[in-house]
């Protein structure tokens, strides 16, 4: 009766996860409402995600990928102040003439800017300052938002697309909080909790899925984003590829799964690794992922925003860099998904497949490069995606970090092949 109470468990879970991935795709193609009122949601959800932390743990910064929480705060800011309100709003005047410099963060076209590795140093401006900054930029774009809404006048050329773009933006930056906090936290020997955890998750545990494999056909296959809603500008054009058959996994890699492969002497064995990751694990010294740890027993236990918790073994395992899911894939007899396969099969295995979205970002074989006939918007805001386009890979789906509507099939994320502070995992696939 067990076993059969845990079928049914498992097919529920993966009923309502397809449920979750089919609505995550549809969701950027519905209307948003009074853009007024999103503006609003978009920025207090910065500052709820900021409300559990102090001051100190809004300042540190604690390695030169990551960026304090505070900075966040006010570099989501100073996009609208920076490509909104000193464009539209009539006689604008800086917050705070310095802020220009202190809070850009690549946007060369805009001037100079703060180095990144030491945000951490900039103690001044204090957080009551920078929320300050932020309720007055925001009041300043509500008087543009609300007048336009009341039709006072049309929107000028370019500015509902600006818009749109801050608030993605600023989305992004959202998950980046989460992750940099994390990351963060898990440095300090209190080994504190960024929250405390839901009753919800103290009693509910995964439960185990197989792992199935969905064969899929070659053919020539359509990628990129085309027709209405929102996508950043390196999801276009739309284009076609030819894809050979493969099969995709049914689910994401989980933590027993790659503690398995630890275990094995993954992590001593070279002929799995490339060698650049052979040569970045050696230095590091690295024998399993980074947010996990043995405890007196001798039994793993993973850091999480809940503070150090015990490992769950058929969650997905998360955290993980290119070169280690690349060399758990080869050790598994497979290989990681091109992202076309990746897309064709999020669409096609609608209802079917599960954590394509909200668990992890996947990593993808894929070299973060521009689509055929991509045109880079002219201008700073032409910065966004299209200079990064070198030595990184695309990852896809979204995370349990990344904000619900922010989510979408078409979505490029990107990194280099050693990051592993971010919610990425692992889908695997195989020949057909």
């Amino acid at each position: 009766m067990r076993h059969e109470t845990g079928v049914a468990d498992a097919a529920m879970e993966a009923a309502i996860d397809a449920v979750i991935d089919a609505a995550i795709q549809e969701v950027n193609h519905r209307a948003h409402g009074r853009m007024s009122d999103r503006f609003r949601r978009v920025r207090r959800q910065s500052r709820a995600i900021a409300e559990p932390l102090s001051a100190e743990d809004c300042c540190v910064q604690s390695m030169p990928d990551a960026s304090p929480v505070k900075w966040h705060l006010a570099h989501a800011t100073w996009f609208f102040e920076t490509f909104i309100l000193e464009r539209f709003e009539p006689g604008f005047r800086a917050f705070h003439p310095q802020f220009r410099v202190l809070y850009n963060s690549y946007y060369e076209g805009v001037g100079d800017r703060f180095p990144r590795a030491q945000r951490g140093l900039l103690t001044r401006p204090a957080l009551d300052e920078v929320l300050a900054y932020r309720a007055d930029v925001d009041h300043r774009m509500l008087l543009l938002i609300d007048a336009l809404e009341a039709g006072e006048h049309a929107p000028p050329e370019g500015f509902m697309e600006l818009l749109e773009l801050g608030l993605q933006h600023e989305q992004q930056h959202q998950e980046l909080m989460l992750t940099d906090i994390k990351h963060l936290l898990s440095l300090n020997p209190l080994q504190p909790a960024y929250q405390e955890m839901p009753e919800s998750l103290r009693i509910a545990e995964p439960a185990r899925l197989p792992l199935d494999w969905h064969h899929i056909e070659a053919g020539v296959v359509e990628i990129g984003h085309d027709g209405p809603g929102f996508c950043f500008d390196n999801e276009k054009p739309r284009h076609r590829q030819f894809v050979e058959a493969y099969q995709c996994a049914s689910r994401l890699v989980n933590n027993a799964e790659y503690c398995a492969f630890v275990e094995a002497g993954g992590y001593r064995d070279a002929s799995l690794w490339l060698s650049e990751g052979w040569e970045w694990k050696r230095q590091l010294k690295l024998e399993y992922p980074i947010y996990w740890q043995r405890d007196a027993a001798g039994d793993w236990r993973e850091f999480t925003e809940y503070g150090l918790q015990p490992l769950e073994p058929h969650r997905a395992a998360v955290h993980l860099s290119y070169y280690e899911a690349d060399a758990y894939a080869r050790w598994a007899g497979a290989r990681l998904l091109t992202e076309a396969e990746w897309e064709h099969a999020a669409d096609l295995l609608q209802g079917c497949g599960r954590e394509f979205f909200g668990v992890a970002w996947q990593w993808t074989s894929s070299s973060y490069a521009p689509y055929a006939g991509y045109v880079p918007p002219a201008g700073a805001v032409g910065e966004y995606n299209g200079k990064f386009m070198v030595n990184q890979y695309v990852l896809r789906g979204s995370s349990s970090a990344t904000p619900l509507n922010h989510a979408r099939l078409t979505y490029r994320n990107f990194f280099p092949a050693c990051a592993r502070w971010q919610a990425s995992g692992i889908r695997l696939a195989r020949a057909g």
